[in-house]
Parts: structure tokens; C-alpha cells; sequence
């Protein structure tokens, strides 16, 4: 990969195993660096391996598809779209855990990430996406700016990773 280009790829269930490391590393800059997606600080590499090994079992199965953005470095950024929804929502798909290394941040990796889960949510037949994200954060305006529109917000919904409560915002968009 030439110095300072970025790929945005969906993952085999063949390779999602192997980039589990990689993976670690992101989700636990990100938890360090303040993001609020489910984990609280100090986060440790046994609970990211964890939570990446549910992940890579889910992308096995089918009902999730992980996409990663990679740059010579390796991997920097990262979302998932989780396919194994109830019977009755064959049309639609959950995002889940939009992360950027920091070292990666205001580079334009997460909409590209974005432009990359609409295309799989096409391939895979899904028309419907919805996210949830903290209220006011970068997440949101990004979001907002890729078409994405509020359904509205939930005051102390989740707590922060240094323990404070958060409010988070509900996004919808149709593809």
C-alpha cells in the first residue's frame, strides 16, 4: 500500500480472525480517547479481545458485516453492520461501533466508512439503517452532513467511559 492512501474494505469471515489484534488496538484508543461505545475506561486488551471475538463469530455466521479502513500502518478505523435482525426486519440493519484511531481522526476515514457500510447495506439487501450515537458529538454532525436523519434523544442513556452520564442521539436513514 503506497504511503498515505486508505483502503475501506468489507472483511472475510475467512480474515476477521486474524485482525482481531489490530482491531483491539483501535477499540482501545478509541475507549482511552473518550468514546462512548459501550466500554468503560481503563480498557483493557482482555475485554476488546473479547468483544472482537463475538464479532468475528457473528461475521462467520453471516449476521454481521465488519468493515475496516486500512492504511499502510494497518487498520485505523472500523463499523460494523449487524445483519442478524428479527424475522420481520429483513430489510433493515443496525450500525454498530464507528471507530477511528484518533491518529486517523479529521482525515475523512469515517465517511468513508459510511459510503462503504450504504453500499454493503445494498448488496445485502437492506434499505433501512439505524445508529445511536452520544448526543453533540463528532459521531453526530458526521452523521448529519452523510444523510443521516434524527429520530431524536435519550437524556443518560449510557455513561461515558470515565463514568459521567450521557445522553444519546437515534439516526435513521433510507438507502
Amino acid at each position: 500500500m503506497v504511503e498515505g492512501q486508505v483502503t475501506v474494505r468489507r472483511v472475510s469471515p475467512a480474515e476477521a480472525a486474524g485482525m482481531i489484534e489490530a482491531l483491539c488496538e483501535v477499540l482501545i484508543d478509541c475507549v482511552e480517547g473518550g468514546a462512548s461505545v459501550s466500554f468503560m475506561q481503563p480498557m483493557t486488551r482482555e475485554k476488546a479481545s473479547a468483544f472482537w471475538d463475538v464479532v468475528v463469530e457473528g461475521v462467520e455466521r453471516g449476521d454481521r458485516a465488519l468493515l475496516v479502513a486500512e492504511d499502510a500502518q494497518g487498520v485505523l478505523g472500523t463499523v460494523q453492520l449487524i445483519l442478524g435482525l428479527p424475522e420481520n426486519q429483513p430489510h433493515r440493519a443496525d450500525v454498530a461501533k464507528m471507530l477511528v484511531h484518533r491518529r486517523a481522526r479529521r482525515r475523512g476515514i469515517g465517511r468513508r466508512l459510511l459510503d462503504a457500510l450504504d453500499v454493503e447495506a445494498r448488496r445485502e439487501g437492506r434499505h433501512v439503517l439505524v445508529l445511536d450515537t452520544v448526543t453533540g458529538g463528532d459521531a453526530a454532525r458526521l452523521y448529519a452532513r452523510a444523510g443521516w436523519q434524527r429520530v431524536g434523544e435519550v437524556p443518560k442513556y449510557a455513561l461515558m467511559p470515565d463514568g459521567p452520564f450521557c445522553s444519546t442521539t437515534f439516526f435513521y436513514k433510507h438507502l
